[in-house]
């Protein structure tokens, strides 16, 4: 048996943190001096990161596995030394291990799915609310827009609303102040009344209190003609059709 032979079953042992006592001290002095057996050691290092990793990530290559198993699997047949009985439990001190390290890895990977996928329903919603804002920007803004002041009663405060629409976008804002509060079931409704036709449902909505309210991009059927915009008072829910007179009414400037 030459030098590194008389090391080889010890390797796989320290590899795995199970060497101690004078075992361990010998062979950390000959591994001082043998290049040869530290590369083994390496070698057989990486082969256990690589069965601990397999739990939860690619599986490693066969002789990975071959080579590890076959380290330890020799360690009964020699018979340089005699080992304690407690050897007979490295089988399950080697499985312990693994499933330490797999579940470290587990925690860690679920961790950064979860930050990844925080991160990215973050990253969406600000581009949501970022497309909506330039969508009300280009509706204020737009040439083509038809803008439609709507008028109450000259009961003071007199409530107002201002409707900007775009047919070609079906893109509408609305905007609407000093609007008397409402009685309990109850709520506005906006009204795009066409050229032809019954009039469109453009949005329920209920002022604050100061009388101010807003409906934004409703849902209205694609480039809709409109030649004037109206407010009724419905249910909460809202209604298919308007079932009371206009309160406010406005055409097109």
């Amino acid at each position: 048996m030459n030098v590194h032979e008389q090391f080889a079953d010890d390797l796989a042992m320290y590899a795995l943190g199970s060497l101690s006592g004078d075992e361990r001290t010998a062979l950390e002095k000959h591994l001082q001096d043998c290049a040869t057996c530290r590369r083994e050691l390496d070698v057989l290092r990486g082969d256990m990161a690589l069965l601990a990793l397999s739990t939860t990530g690619p599986v490693p290559p066969a002789r990975s596995r071959k080579r590890l198993a076959d380290a330890i699997a020799a360690e009964p047949r020699r018979t340089r030394r005699s080992r304690p009985r407690s050897w007979a439990l490295l089988p399950w001190a080697v499985a312990a291990a693994l499933a330490v390290v797999a579940l470290v890895f587990w925690r860690s990977n679920s961790e950064l799915r979860d930050t990844m996928s925080g991160l990215r329903q973050q990253s969406e919603e600000q581009q949501l609310q970022l497309q909506q804002a330039r969508d009300i920007v280009s509706t204020l803004t737009a040439t083509d827009a038809l803008r439609v002041t709507l008028v109450a009663a000259k009961t003071p405060p007199q409530p107002q609303g201002k409707a900007i629409y775009v047919r070609d976008r079906s893109s509408l804002v609305f905007l609407a102040t000093n609007l008397p509060a409402l009685p309990p079931g109850k709520a506005y409704e906006l009204w795009l009344i066409p050229v032809s036709g019954a009039p469109v449902p453009a949005g329920v909505f209920k002022p604050d209190v100061h009388g101010s309210a807003t409906v934004l991009n409703p849902p209205l059927p694609p480039r809709a003609e409109a030649k004037a915009f109206a407010i009724t008072m419905e249910p909460e829910q809202g209604s298919p059709a308007p079932t009371s007179q206009p309160i406010m009414l406005g055409s097109g400037e």
